[in-house]
C-alpha cells in the first residue's frame, strides 16, 4: 500500500539528517536510513533536495532561516541596549531549540564532503544585519561610544557563539552555568561598547522580561519556503 503524502516530510528529512550528521557523522547519511526514520520514501529526498548534497545545504539554510525568524521577533524600542540584549538571548534560544541544525550551519561538524560556498555564507551573514542596525541605534542614542556598528555586531555574534558552543558541549563549570555567564557577559558587552554599568545592568535586566514575552513564548513563522536550495 503506497505511503500517504506527508506535508511535513521536507522538515522531517532536514531535522533527521542534521541529527544523524551531528551525532553519528557523515557515514550515517544514507538515503534509506533518513527516509525510513522520516517514514517517507527515498524518492522524497531527491524530490525535495535533488540528492544528499542538496539535503546538507538545506540543513544550513534551514538553520539560518530559523535564526532569522527568532531574531525578527525582537521589538525595536526606545531602549536599544535592551533590544541588543534581547537579540543576544534570541540567538541563544534558537541554538538551544535547534542544536543539531546549529552545529551544521556553522560547520561545527563534517558536512559530508559538502563545502559551503560564498553564497551560502552570505546567506548566514544576512542575519547579522539585525544586530548591525541595533548597534547603530545604540550609538545614535549615545549609549554606545562612536564606533563601527558592523564591528560591534561582530563582537556580539562572536561572544554569543562562543557561549552557546560551550553550553551545547557541556563545558561550563558551576556555579557559572550558561544562565549566569549570559547575564554577566551581556552587561560586560554593553559596558565595553560604552554604556555605563548602571544603565547596562538595567537594560539587561529588562531584556530578560522582554525575552520571555517576545521570543521564548512565541512561535516564529518559518522562513524556509523562501529558501529551498536545489541539490548537487
Amino acid at each position: 500500500m503506497p505511503r500517504r503524502s506527508d506535508p511535513n516530510a521536507r522538515q522531517k528529512l532536514i531535522e533527521i539528517g542534521a541529527r544523524l550528521l551531528t551525532e553519528e557523522g557523515p557515514q550515517s547519511l544514507s538515503t534509506r536510513r533518513i527516509a525510513n526514520e522520516a517514514r517517507t520514501s527515498t524518492m522524497a529526498l531527491y524530490t525535495y533536495f535533488g540528492g544528499m548534497r542538496g539535503l546538507v545545504r538545506a540543513m544550513v539554510y534551514e538553520g539560518f532561516a530559523r535564526l532569522q525568524a527568532n531574531l525578527a521577533l525582537v521589538a525595536k524600542t526606545d531602549d536599544p541596549v535592551a533590544d541588543m540584549a534581547v537579540i543576544g538571548r534570541a540567538y541563544r534560544h534558537n541554538a538551544l531549540a535547534n542544536p543539531h541544525l546549529y552545529l551544521v550551519m556553522f560547520g561545527g561538524t563534517s558536512l559530508a564532503g559538502f563545502e559551503l560556498t560564498e553564497e551560502d555564507r552570505q546567506h548566514g551573514r544576512y542575519n547579522l544585519s539585525i544586530a548591525v542596525e541595533c548597534a547603530g541605534r545604540c550609538i545614535a542614542a549615545r549609549r554606545f561610544k562612536p564606533a563601527d556598528d558592523l564591528l560591534m555586531a561582530h563582537q556580539m555574534w562572536i561572544t554569543l557563539h562562543g557561549l552557546v558552543n560551550l553550553e551545547l558541549g557541556g563545558y561550563l563549570i558551576p556555579p557559572w552555568d550558561a544562565e549566569a555567564c549570559l547575564e554577566a557577559q551581556l552587561v560586560a558587552l554593553m559596558v565595553g561598547a560604552g554604556d555605563t554599568v548602571d544603565a547596562a545592568t538595567r537594560s539587561v535586566a529588562l531584556s530578560a522580561t522582554r525575552y520571555s514575552r517576545e521570543v521564548e513564548n512565541t512561535q516564529p513563522m518559518s522562513l524556509t519556503m523562501d529558501h529551498q536550495p536545489a541539490g548537487a
